[in-house]
């Protein structure tokens, strides 16, 4: 399998409590709710598409601890994304849960870098990381995620938690697609291309 990672982000690299004002209100983050006034019907065209490629989501605790409580509740048989959400495997990377209650769940013990690179070497199509900012990053450094797509919304912030943080590799990256929406969403795929390049520019445009 492949390891996607889906972000909602702001401009200045903000992935905290994108969907409500009480999401996550971590080290009093009161900027809560940023993402929602920008979601329209091709963004929620395009996650449904991505949904589709999914064989399992891999969360970290949190994440997971929070989609458990909300996505049960949000099913409705009319609904196919969140009929699809909770028909999944999930795999929750932890140290600390001995068993999950969104079914169907595997709780991965130990060193997440290695228990998730057990779970590439099996076939199937993408394991996709949604939110869970700490653990993607870690799988970055990793070199285990494939796919980065990250969803930008036009607001600086200027607070909360940023999904890229350092120290880190000094990672490549090669744009697979962008694409904007009618309320101003970028919505950007890339594929991770190992060590990123180091250059001296000399002055040739050419």
């Amino acid at each position: 399998m492949k390891v996607s990672l889906t972000e909602f982000v702001t401009l200045d690299g903000v992935c905290q409590g994108p969907g409500s004002p009480t999401e996550d209100t971590t080290d009093g983050f009161e900027r809560g709710g940023w993402f929602t006034p920008y979601i329209d019907e091709l963004f929620l065209r395009r996650v449904s598409q991505w949904l589709d490629l999914a064989d399992g989501l891999l969360l970290g605790r949190r994440t997971y601890e929070a989609f458990a409580r909300d996505w049960p509740q949000m099913e409705n048989p009319d609904d196919s994304f969140s009929v699809r959400m909770n028909a999944l495997p999930k795999y929750v990377a932890t140290t600390t849960l001995t068993e999950g209650t969104w079914n169907p769940t595997t709780v991965l013990r130990g060193e997440a870098a290695e228990t998730v690179a057990a779970l590439k070497r099996k076939p199937g199509g993408e394991l996709q990381i949604h939110g869970s900012a700490r653990l993607g990053n870690a799988l970055i450094a990793a070199g285990l995620v494939d796919t980065l797509r990250l969803v930008v919304a036009p607001t600086i912030l200027g607070t909360g938690r940023r999904l890229l943080t350092h120290p880190a590799p000094a990672t490549g990256m090669r744009l697979v697609s962008q694409e904007a929406t009618g309320s101003g969403l970028m919505l950007l795929e890339y594929a991770l291309a190992g060590e990123a390049p180091i250059a001296e520019f000399t002055g040739d445009y050419a």
